[in-house]
């Protein structure tokens, strides 16, 4: 199996900066995507970000300039750096992780239980 463990949410300020963090580990053969999404209070959940496995990265339009996604291959974790935050980045953020356990089998997705983070003075 592979666990996904997310950690780094909390309460912060308007324009003030968090730090995401999620750690994979299990039966791991290889990691394809990994990707931050989102989901706010009575919305549906929402892609913010994604890096493949030679890190070419995409970010959501309304994140842009503000939130930066990166990987460490090594430690098969994948961090979400968060700045200027404002009062509509309030929600739970989970991590998702495109995850081959045999080689020559097929990737499955796995996801985080999610870390809450709000933005509010």
């Amino acid at each position: 199996q592979v666990q996904l463990v997310e950690s780094g949410g909390g309460l912060v300020q308007p324009g003030g900066s968090l730090r995401l963090s999620c750690a994979a580990s299990g039966s791991i053969f290889s990691i394809y995507d990994m990707a931050w999404y989102r989901q706010a209070p009575g919305k549906q959940r929402e892609l913010v970000a994604t890096i493949n496995a030679v890190g070419t990265t995409n970010h959501a339009d309304s994140v842009k300039g503000r939130f930066t996604i990166s990987r460490d291959y090594g430690k098969n974790t994948v961090y979400l750096q968060m700045n200027s935050l404002k009062p509509e980045d309030t929600a739970d953020y989970y991590c998702k992780a495109v995850v081959k356990i045999t080689p020559g089998r097929n990737t499955f997705d796995y996801w985080g239980q999610g870390t809450k983070v709000t933005v509010s003075s």
